[in-house]
């Protein structure tokens, strides 16, 4: 106990104090933010874009500019179909846009299907060319600088990003591209994410309050007010001269969206809210400390440190005080104004933050990659989609579809002649089929052990409100460590 009281509580103690310090400042800058929304939404400050002129009948092609849409891809079988022709129904003039599909696919049928159906696209008058890279360097930044560097590029003034999970409307470019007119310092137009499954299952809806809060709050007052917010690497249009300025795509980061964004902001490009082109001392700041620092440093090690370590920890080294207020109170407020933009959300207020803690494991484990520069910083894992729809906005493309895709030739994939074309190759052993299993993740594992014996610990010191939360997110980490809630692994 002497030891204990001598050498494990002092230091203990002043990283608990230092983590409350930095959660206090995490919790005005988020409570700042929910008040600018608030701002926002009362006195109806947005975006208003310069009308065109309807009595010049001879402005002709000048309120469609030459655009050019990317929409770069990996082994996306199960979206690639419904994506493309979404984008390819968008309500421009045909001249005055051309579709790029960025294949980094390694799956050879893949390809072959994405292939297809850009050809099927071509044969109905659209302007769209299918590019496939056999060396990945850079992944999807390297995939996009390479898609740039085409000579046709030089053409078009502005370019508009899809991921292949997105199906944008088709009046999408006719609401995002007057916002560059008559605006030539304007670099980014940012539109908004939409969800079709944000009901699907628990994790969903936990991921959507997130986004939401992101979308709606954070997006909005950092546009309007600090003058700044991160491109989020989909759904955005970029004037070309912007993206040329600030250095083009880097291929030695995955997280390529906040790269670019950060050197055209500094190169005094405006985005979408964005009332100055000098980059003066206090947006320094703003940037420096709270987008990167706090937001993106200081967040991810305090929300692991506090609530994973420090908490099970002083279960142990009593003299180490955590004060009821920082665990629960405090939590719980900052739950409440983040899913203030989801409100059908609030139900699942209690697993949102069991979550919140239990991801923030995977968040330092990040940053802690990115900011050494370990191996794992440089690899790129896609995520599966499941290629649901709106059922809405296929219904819409079906309908102005029906007549050309009756008299398509060819229309389906060719799977027959895929299968034909393997089956004149030589075989090899058919390999074992490999059964599906669940992944076992040690670190969450190892902080379930953790909180749950500080739970039990926690009601022999009788601090009751700790050991609910000590208990559930104990339960929490477990089921993330024992991979339950994810889909099986071969």
């Amino acid at each position: 106990m002497r030891v204990r009281l001598q050498y494990i509580a002092p230091p203990l103690q002043f990283l608990t104090n230092s983590c409350v310090v930095l959660f206090m400042i995490q919790s005005v800058d988020r409570l700042v933010l929910c008040l600018g929304c608030l701002w926002i939404k009362l006195r109806g400050i947005k975006p208003v874009p310069i009308a065109a002129d309807k009595d010049d009948v001879e402005a002709g092609d000048e309120d469609f500019p030459m655009v050019l849409v990317q929409m770069p891809m990996c082994n996306e079988r199960e979206v690639y179909q419904q994506s493309i022709g979404a984008i390819c129904a968008l309500d421009w003039p045909r001249s005055n846009f051309l579709v790029q599909v960025l294949d980094d696919s390694d799956d050879a049928t893949t390809s072959a299907l994405i292939k297809e159906e850009v050809e099927k696209w071509q044969r109905e008058g659209v302007r769209i060319v299918y590019r496939h890279r056999v060396i990945r360097d850079g992944y999807k930044a390297g995939n996009l600088k390479s898609a740039m560097n085409c000579s046709y590029v030089k053409d078009y003034e502005y370019v508009v990003i899809f991921d292949a999970d997105f199906q944008p409307q088709a009046d999408f470019l006719k609401r995002a591209m007057p916002h560059f007119k008559g605006k030539d310092d304007v670099g980014l137009v940012q539109a908004r994410w939409s969800f079709v499954n944000n009901d699907e299952n628990l994790l969903t809806r936990l991921q959507n309050i997130n986004l939401c809060f992101h979308f709606e709050v954070e997006q909005q007052v950092n546009g309007a007010f600090l003058n700044f917010f991160g491109f989020n690497g989909t759904a955005g249009v970029w004037r070309i001269k912007a993206l040329e300025d600030s250095g083009g795509w880097m291929e030695r980061t995955t997280v390529e969206d906040m790269d670019i964004a950060v050197r055209a902001h500094l190169k005094g490009w405006k985005f979408l809210y964005l009332n100055d082109v000098e980059i003066g001392f206090w947006k320094k700041c703003n940037l420096i400390f709270l987008f990167f620092l706090l937001r993106k440093l200081i967040l991810p090690f305090y929300s692991f440190t506090l609530f994973c370590v420090i908490l099970p920890m002083t279960m142990f080294v009593p003299e180490a005080e955590l004060p009821a207020w920082v665990v629960c109170y405090i939590p719980a407020t900052m739950s409440i104004m983040s899913i203030l933009p989801s409100p059908k959300s609030f139900p699942f207020i209690v697993p949102y933050l069991l979550f919140e803690n239990t991801m923030s494991v995977t968040k330092f484990n990040a940053m802690i990659s990115g900011l050494f520069q370990l191996g794992s910083a440089y690899e790129w894992v896609v995520t599966k989609k499941s290629g649901r729809s709106s059922e809405g906005d296929l219904v819409a493309l079906v309908e102005k579809h029906t007549v050309q895709q009756q008299q398509r030739v060819g229309s389906a994939p060719d799977l027959a002649g895929l299968a034909a074309k393997d089956s004149s190759l030589p075989k090899k052993d058919a390999p074992k089929k490999k059964q599906k299993h669940n992944r076992i993740y040690r670190k969450e594992l190892a902080l379930s052990f953790l909180l749950l014996t500080a739970a039990a610990r926690s009601v022999l010191s009788a601090q009751g409100i700790h050991f609910y939360f000590l208990l559930f997110q104990g339960v929490s980490f477990l089921v993330m460590g024992l991979d339950l809630i994810g889909e099986q692994v071969e």
